[in-house]
């Protein structure tokens, strides 16, 4: 998730700044409404279970994309799958331009001893490479976001008053190692929900997630569990009413970024050095755990590895210092 709504600033600044040429984005329908609003932007279901599934579902989405006349294909995610498309675009003479992921960079920031411990590109900057390859330069600097959504009454009617200040919290992620304490976490939620002119919004999926946020937010009347009870759609247009969004190193964070909220991220096992800070947020909003305690930092670049020692290492960010931030 985290990745594709990465790719909506870059995208949505291409849109503007080139407004003659046509996209068509290709990703799951799920993220279509990430995309809603885009100008010249056309929006390609990909079904990777039925339709596209395997080689051959591969090659007849290539067809598909191929009967539309494309000039380019961008492949802005440097997986097999999207490797296998461009390489099929490539073969009948279409320009074809793909991300530098850094891997090589991102292992060296990440690996245990004589680490090269200095900020990446970010994959905004890399998104925008791609693009520049085909010849159009692309500026960042200055976004232009959408204007937050008209929240509907069923939204208006689960989290009360609108004109509280609206404070999101996405406590998960998909790596334990990059989850913030739940203890610390509700001390933060407690000193929040001290204010009683804040409404504090929790977000999280799955029925284990929706329980855990519902313990989380019964002590107070200014904290409302969001869980299941609105659609994807919806959670999107809430989030662009939030003045502020505390995640972890998650999608969250990424989606809240591209609707130009403010947000404040919490850091385990990664680090935004690697280049998946959020969009146009200041490094500052980045808290990250102690190095000292934990010179091993980074010890990955998604979360998905275990280093003996480490679990602990989130507790050197102190639920004081991240209120601070609010």
């Amino acid at each position: 998730m985290g990745d594709v709504a990465m790719t909506v600033p870059v995208i949505r600044a291409f849109a503007q700044q080139y407004p003659k040429v046509k996209i068509t984005m290709v990703s799951r329908p799920f993220f279509q409404p990430f995309f809603d609003g885009i100008p010249n932007l056309t929006f390609f279901a990909f079904d990777e279970k039925v339709k596209h599934k395997g080689f051959l579902g591969l090659v007849r989405l290539f067809r598909e994309l191929d009967s539309l006349k494309i000039d380019a294909f961008v492949d802005l995610h440097n997986v097999l799958r999207s490797q296998v498309v461009r390489t099929l675009f490539r073969l009948t003479g279409k320009k074809v331009v793909a991300v530098d992921k850094g891997r090589a960079e991102k292992k060296a920031l990440t690996r245990p001893e004589n680490k090269m411990f200095k900020p990446l590109m970010t994959m905004f900057e890399r998104h925008c490479q791609v693009f520049e390859a085909l010849g159009f330069t692309l500026d960042v600097s200055n976004p232009i976001f959408p204007e937050k959504a008209v929240l509907s009454d069923e939204i208006l009617k689960i989290i009360g008053n609108p004109n509280q200040k609206l404070i999101g919290i996405a406590p998960f992620a998909q790596y334990e190692s990059k989850v913030y304490p739940l203890d610390l976490m509700q001390e933060v939620i407690a000193k929040l929900a001290g204010n009683p002119e804040q409404t504090i919004l929790l977000f999280g999926g799955g029925k284990k997630e929706a329980e855990i946020l519902d313990s989380m937010a019964k002590p107070y009347k200014n904290v409302v569990n969001m869980a299941g009870k609105i659609k994807f759609t919806q959670e999107l247009q809430l989030i662009s009413n939030l003045d502020v969004m505390l995640s972890m190193d998650s999608g969250n964070a990424h989606i809240a970024a591209m609707l130009g909220v403010k947000v404040i991220t919490l850091w385990g096992a990664t680090h935004p050095y690697a280049g998946f800070s959020p969009f146009n947020q200041p490094i500052e909003n980045a808290l990250v755990a102690d190095r000292n305690l934990f010179p091993k930092l980074p010890t990955s670049v998604y979360g998905n590895k275990k280093v003996a020692g480490y679990e602990d290492a989130m507790r050197t960010i102190v639920p004081e210092e991240i209120v601070a931030k609010f």
